[in-house]
């Protein structure tokens, strides 16, 4: 069973066990460390005096100053999941489906479409949509091809280093 100290108050910066806030004590023999290495003459009149006795307990925390000595707080680095990554595409996802489905449902006019000598009559909203998704997929091809080709390039490459500059011949 662990026993809080009597005077402790886990609210308070000054009490708290993290180097993030450091005590009095510790900033003044800090400083005075680094006045003696760097040159500069720091007395004990420049160092910020201790903390008053702590005020009475009313509910109402008053913020305490900040002393030039105490670093701020650094903010926590977030890390990148692929949980995360694809929790955020999936609800771009379906912002870009909503939009689409109120698109297509703002425009039901029938419209006379022609295609290679085919002709028929469609929503204006599902062969924009029609459209949209052809021209997806000619530059998903146009993409794979390019992809394609780099990889043959890259496998070249590789099979000359290892095989060797003279062992090629045609």
């Amino acid at each position: 069973m662990t026993q809080t100290p009597r005077g402790f108050d886990p609210n308070d910066s000054y009490d708290a066990p993290t180097t993030q806030y450091p005590r009095a004590a510790d900033r003044a023999s800090g400083s005075a460390e680094e006045g003696a290495n760097t040159g500069n003459q720091a007395g004990p009149d420049l160092v910020s005096p201790a903390p008053a006795a702590p005020a009475p307990a009313t509910g109402i925390e008053t913020p305490r100053p900040e002393t030039p000595g105490t670093p701020a707080p650094a903010p926590e680095a977030r890390q990148v999941t692929r949980a995360g990554m694809v929790w955020a595409a999936v609800a771009c996802a379906l912002v870009v489906l909503i939009l689409l489905i109120a698109f297509i449902l703002q425009n039901q006019e029938y419209v006379q479409v022609k295609f290679f000598g085919l002709t028929g009559s469609v929503p204006l909203g599902i062969a924009l949509f029609i459209a949209a998704v052809g021209g997806g997929v000619l530059v998903a091809i146009a993409g794979a091809a390019r992809i394609i080709q780099l990889r043959l390039a890259a496998h070249r490459q590789r099979a000359g280093r290892q095989s060797g500059a003279g062992a090629r011949t045609r």
